[in-house]
């Protein structure tokens, strides 16, 4: 027979063989200095040896390659994160016990700031009626106040005005 690889071999049929399903592909056989790596011979409980998945046994060398020191970085970062949680919730519970006096500091704020605008907006009125009671113009005090007026005339579109001017 002529085949692709020189490993091909057809099984010979046993009688009473429940495992032997003949194919009417032929199946390579392999060799075991051609299985690859993390592919192993094992025996099932039923006695038949086949290729299967392993998982290599680890050596002493691998396991003490694999414990290495922890770096201080990582110690570091592992001893702050209690504290800074911890920090954060201290401020939680603190913001919660002064809620109440927040919000009657937060009403005091805005009460000042009404007073602000209050005397910003009062304390020039206050001045132009205090200027105006000791000058005596004001209204209802007697004090003559004067009066302006203008008379203005022009003839024609682009003539020249005339105009006088009253004080009383």
């Amino acid at each position: 027979m002529h085949s692709e690889t020189p490993y091909e071999i057809t099984p010979t049929t046993r009688y009473g063989d429940p495992y032997y399903r003949p194919t009417a592909v032929r199946q390579p056989v392999i060799l075991p200095a051609d299985v690859p790596p993390g592919i192993d011979w094992v025996t099932l409980p039923n006695g038949v040896r086949t290729l299967a998945y392993t998982h290599p046994t680890p050596t002493p060398t691998a396991l003490a390659a694999a414990s290495q020191p922890i770096p201080a970085w990582a110690k570091t970062t592992a001893l702050l994160a209690p504290t800074v949680g911890g920090g954060i919730a201290a401020a939680g519970i603190g913001l919660s016990c002064a809620a109440p006096g927040l919000i009657a500091m937060s009403h005091a704020l805005w009460s000042a700031a009404a007073l602000v605008v209050a005397a910003v907006i009062a304390v020039p009125v206050l001045l132009r009626t205090a200027r105006r009671a000791a000058s005596g113009t004001g209204q209802g005090h007697g004090g003559a106040t004067t009066q302006i007026t203008q008379n203005i005339t022009a003839t024609g579109l682009f003539g020249r005005a005339n105009g006088t001017i009253n004080h009383r």
